[in-house]
């Protein structure tokens, strides 16, 4: 069984017991979120599709916070001299999928 959810303005698809990072969530490890913007349940031949969304739920507990890699941004114009060197690093929250209510 799986799902095709959106969690913090992404979709995901998901099964029970999977962990997922995800944009950084407003809660504290060992949390338990729930999730209801549902677009589609496959439970082998049986498939729910929304329209656009599904009255269903999606369970799951924030296991904890981290970081992503670092992505460096360089501009560069030739000739000018001008160089500007930045870096990013995303927050991201890994959550486990417990269960999926239709």
């Amino acid at each position: 069984m799986f799902a095709v959810v959106s969690i913090a303005g992404q979709q995901f698809k998901v099964e029970e017991g999977q962990e997922i990072f995800v944009h950084q969530l407003d809660a504290e490890d060992g949390a338990k979120v729930t999730f209801d913007q549902v677009h589609l349940i496959a439970n082998g031949d049986n498939v729910q599709v929304g329209t656009p969304t599904l009255k269903a739920s999606i369970a799951a507990t924030v296991l904890g916070k981290q970081k992503g890699d670092k992505v460096v941004v360089f501009k560069k114009k030739r000739r000018k001299g001008y160089k500007l060197k930045r870096g990013h690093r995303q927050s991201f929250t890994k959550i486990k999928i417990d269960s999926i209510s239709a």
